[in-house]
């Protein structure tokens, strides 16, 4: 007999190779700075825990820094992020507990100071997006806390080289789950491995892990590492190294078959092998009470208390509920340990397998069990209530049937999570306390809370949790209660509750605004109060969307009055800020800015940071549609940095500003800002967010001529059109400029109808960037309609012309019935719309230098490239009607904004241009270190010949016959000693003559 087995953890390591080589892969990549996640799955007991302590080792040895934690089995109502918690927390002590300082992660570590809350109603709406799509609310805190922990682990990968454990995520929070989300998200391009456990015994289909799981597998960094049970021998070579020949082969070959290639199993089936008449047990059940029933009864009776607190209890609670005299409780203790039931870390003991903990709890009688759940509830209801403990409070009442003080638990847990920011922890608590809350006798509940509370407080913890739906079902029902009081301001706070609610869910918007209707009616004649000015701003607000521009004036003025009167300034700040709006879609551009400038000051001097990034967005926007590049990129730039320092960049109105920011530095002809602002390490993270930074980086993509890079990218965003109009319309325009510029008409005008039919269904067919999109079409069909091979097909040149004409008369109708933000046509869309009729005239042959000089001129308002683009088109023309100078010099104005930008498509069309109208542009006549042999017509049809033009099409482009491009080509190979066009074109390649 076995008196004590090896654990699988003390022999090296069996049948992972596989397995371990990947993991290796993973941290040799993240080193060299492409950062990876493997989930590790697997059943209980399967090796997983293993194949982390393998890789810690490993990654200890490259030299990354190792932070470890693990979530525990204590249901959607426990601590909130708990295992990043303990990660983060291991760096108290290390030489990087400086940059523990970031206020914003107070609350996520023990000991630390809680956030000030930064404004009353911190819970904000998202607002509709530029495309109309809605957002989910967001929790300011949350937010801020998930960009400091961002922050600290790019830092730390910065730093050394990074190694994220998170042990069985199965039973992870609804708050970490989502940190876990936003995290693996937006890591790529750094110095990280993230390695995380989970079981997929436990997953059942309604397992709220199920849904994370599913997005993070279709994240590219994201790999599942599926960890089966031994093959049969490879069972056998794990059961002999466990038992070091101290069994027969019968009892190893026994052992290895009966534990079905679960390593756990094995290890327990060995330490209960004993050779009596009985044999070994025969259900796993049995193999771990084996192990149990070896200790003594106090020992026993210790393992049976330690199992009630969970898979880990603190050595004085353990010892509180125990009522053992010390020294008994140490020996039982450190036989416990002795025996691989319990493992001693620091101030606290963990079981060491979660089955374990399962098969002795579970073994409980009834009784015994609510005993011992009433003997944790009295020693932590004694305590004073630190992090995570009235949750741990609320649970051990609950189990020991004492309703009044799992009550008050339960909403001391939920006010906890909210102070880490936790609404999907403080929701499950909050529902908790609800459930009980006609349960527990009215004089016993809590005196400072009261139902209506709850209610509320639910629906902004669901809000912000992504459950629109059960936000408004709380808030109804808070409305409903409240209706029940003889309080208006009551009532009307909750409405205004309710209205926001509606406002997330499709199809709500006019019940919302009738609600907010009804409540400003209840405090209309009050005297001012917050709840008032908020009321009243907020329907001023929804007024303006539901196009009622006079009575939302009306509202907005007076309730940046009432909110003065009583120093909402919050309220005042939106209200200001639906007012500028107002007063901007009339044309008032400078008053806007005013109030806008106003609404953002006001906002700051009261820390109201949602309302102040609205009001610096709105500013932007205000100045970026009326042409002025200069200051829509001031207030851009304030604006992100602003949102990135609180913690806000990824807010709705966060984004909106950064996303801002990458469209103006491209069109104001900073390209390299361009770039750099939609930086590619962080432009990949999953969503909406995502799409949009992506294709906003494209434009600059292929303004520069990374085609391959570009055409890789269109398609990914493909998938992504559902997820916001926006990101349809600006990946059909890249995608169609795309196609325009590599030669391929055809797929271009394929990507504008695409685009514009999504927004048709998705009834935005009168957006503004329909007319962008149109341009793009009419171009793509002028180029099908004059490409040579169709010029002698009549009825392929009048189906271009006549699908090039719909798309001319759209973009018209989109100029006359779109609604732009200022009321009027801006500088922007009167541009596109001169491009479209100019394109227009190409289409049809005429290609009109005057239609081409207005384009010119409409684009002087500061978009530089698009100004250059229109340039080139315009000397085509001029030359097409023999205006030769003219021409010159639009040739010259576009090279110089092409070579500024490092544009090398336009750039190569602009000489490709001036090549074939014999006018030299700066650098093209440039002094060779060999004589070129080839005359320019000469060069003029080799470079056609190199683009893959027939001797025919070559003829038609350059006006010549084919018999003398025959001629060219012939002196062309004599002069450079080839005997084949490909060869000819070669050498000339090779000795940079073209």
């Amino acid at each position: 007999m076995l008196d004590m087995p090896r654990l699988g953890s003390g022999i090296s390591l069996v049948a992972r190779e596989p397995e371990m080589e990947r993991v290796r892969a993973a941290v040799r990549a993240a080193m060299t700075g492409s950062a990876a996640a493997l989930l590790v799955a697997g059943d209980a007991g399967v090796g997983k825990t293993r194949i982390t302590e393998e890789t810690t080792t490993l990654a200890a040895d490259a030299g990354m820094l190792v932070l470890t934690g693990r979530c525990l089995d204590v249901g959607e109502n426990g601590l909130p992020y708990l295992a990043i918690a303990e990660a983060l927390g291991g760096l108290r002590e290390g030489e990087d507990a400086d940059l523990l300082a970031d206020p914003a992660l107070a609350g996520l570590l023990p000991g630390s100071e809680s956030v000030p809350e930064i404004e009353p109603d911190r819970f904000v709406p998202a607002p509709p997006s530029a495309a109309g799509t809605r957002r989910r609310e967001q929790d300011v805190g949350q937010l801020r806390l998930f960009e400091a922990v961002y922050r600290l682990l790019v830092e730390l990968a910065e730093r050394h080289g990074l190694l994220l454990v998170l042990e069985d995520l199965h039973w992870a929070d609804g708050a970490t789950r989502s940190m876990v989300s936003f995290l693996l998200t937006r890591l790529r391009g750094r110095r990280l491995l993230v390695v995380a456990t989970y079981r997929t015994d436990d997953l059942h289909r309604r397992h709220p892990f199920r849904p994370l799981l599913a997005e993070l597998l279709r994240l590219p960094v994201v790999e599942r590492m599926d960890l089966a049970p031994f093959a049969s021998a490879d069972a056998r070579d794990f059961v002999a190294k466990l038992a070091e020949e101290r069994v027969s082969e019968e009892v190893i070959r026994e052992v290895a078959e009966r534990s079905e290639g679960n390593a756990f199993f094995a290890e327990e089936l060995l330490a209960a092998y004993d050779d009596c008449e009985e044999g070994m047990p025969a259900t796993l059940v049995d193999v771990l009470f084996a192990r149990t029933e070896r200790l003594s009864e106090p020992t026993q009776r210790v393992v049976r208390v330690a199992s009630v607190a969970g898979r880990r209890v603190r050595h004085t609670v353990l010892a509180a509920v125990a009522e053992l005299p010390e020294e008994q409780l140490e020996q039982a203790l450190r036989e416990a340990v002795q025996h691989h039931v319990l493992v001693s870390e620091g101030e606290t003991y963990t079981f060491r397998h979660a089955l374990l903990t399962e098969a002795v709890y579970n073994d409980l009688l009834p009784g015994e069990r609510v005993r011992l759940h009433a003997g944790y509830a009295r020693v932590l209801a004694d305590a004073e209530l630190g992090r995570g403990r009235a949750a741990a409070l609320a649970h051990h009442s609950l189990e020991s049937h004492d309703l009044p003080t799992a009550l008050a638990a339960y909403i001391r847990a939920a006010e906890d999570a909210d102070r880490s920011n936790a609404p999907a922890v403080t929701l499950t608590n909050l529902e908790s306390a609800l459930k009980l809350w006609d349960a527990v006798d009215e004089s016993q509940r809590p005196a400072d809370v009261t139902e209506l509370d709850l209610l509320t407080r639910a629906s902004w913890a669901a809000g912000t949790s992504g459950e629109p739906e059960r936000a408004m079902a709380y808030a109804r029902s808070a409305v409903d209660l409240a209706s029940e009081r003889d309080d208006p301001e009551l009532a009307a706070k909750a409405m205004r509750r309710l209205a926001q609610a509606l406002f997330l869910v499709d199809g709500k918007e006019a019940e919302g605004i009738e609600v907010l209707h009804r409540a400003w009616r209840l405090v209309e004649h009050r005297p001012p109060s917050i709840t008032r000015a908020w009321v009243q701003a907020i329907y001023a607000r929804g007024l303006r969307i539901d196009d009622r521009p006079d009575e939302a004036r009306e509202h907005a003025a007076q309730a940046v009055e009432a909110a003065r009167a009583v120093g909402a300034g919050g309220a005042e700040a939106d209200a200001l800020t639906t007012l500028a709006l107002l007063e901007e879609g009339v044309g008032h551009l400078s008053h806007s800015k005013e109030l806008l400038t106003q609404a953002m000051q006001r906002a700051v001097e009261v820390e109201a940071i949602t309302v102040e990034l609205r009001a610096r967005f709105s500013l932007a926007v205000a100045s970026y549609e009326a042409g002025m590049f200069d200051d829509a990129l001031h207030t851009l730039d304030a604006g992100v940095t602003r949102a990135e320092s609180t913690g806000m960049l990824w807010s709705d109105y966060g984004f909106e500003l950064w996303f801002l920011q990458v469209i103006a530095r491209y069109y104001s002809g900073d390209w390299d800002g361009s770039e750099l602002a939609a930086d590619p390490a962080r432009r990949r993270v999953s969503g909406s967010f995502a799409a949009r930074l992506a294709v906003g980086g494209a434009l600059v993509t292929i303004g520069r001529g990374r085609f391959a890079e570009a055409e890789r990218l269109v398609k990914e965003l493909r998938s992504d059109w559902h997820l916001d109009l926006q990101i349809a319309l600006y990946t059909g325009a890249v995608a169609a400029e795309l196609a325009c510029w590599r030669g391929r008409p055809e797929e271009a005008a394929r990507w504008v109808s695409e685009a514009l039919g999504w927004a048709q269904r998705a009834g935005g067919q009168w957006r503004m960037a329909g007319i962008k999109l149109a341009a793009f079409g009419v171009a793509a069909h002028a180029d099908l309609a004059h490409r040579p091979a169709n010029r002698k097909d009549p009825e392929a040149v009048a189906a271009a012309v006549a699908e090039g004409e719909k798309l001319a008369t759209h973009a018209h109708e989109v100029a006359e019935r779109g609604i732009p933000r200022s009321g009027t046509l801006g500088p922007e869309g009167k541009a596109w719309l001169a491009r479209v009729d100019a394109e227009l005239s190409r289409l049809r042959g005429e290609n009109d230098p005057a239609l081409w000089q207005a384009a010119v001129e409409a684009f002087g308002y500061g978009a530089v490239y698009e100004q250059a683009v229109c340039r080139r088109r315009r000397a085509e023309a001029l030359l097409g009607a023999d205006r030769r100078d003219e021409a010159a010099e639009e040739l010259h104005k576009a090279d110089e904004v092409a070579g500024k930008l490092g544009a090398k498509p336009l750039s190569d069309a602009l000489r490709a241009l001036a090549r074939r109208a014999r006018i030299p542009l700066d650098g093209m006549l440039a002094a060779r270190d060999t004589v070129d042999p080839l005359t320019p017509r000469e060069k003029s049809v080799l470079t056609l010949v190199a683009s893959g033009r027939t001797n025919r099409e070559v003829g038609e482009e350059l006006f010549i016959s084919e018999k003398t491009v025959s001629v060219h080509l012939s002196r062309v190979m004599a002069k450079l000693g080839a005997t084949r066009r490909a060869e000819a074109v070669a050498i000339a390649y090779d000795r940079d003559l073209l």
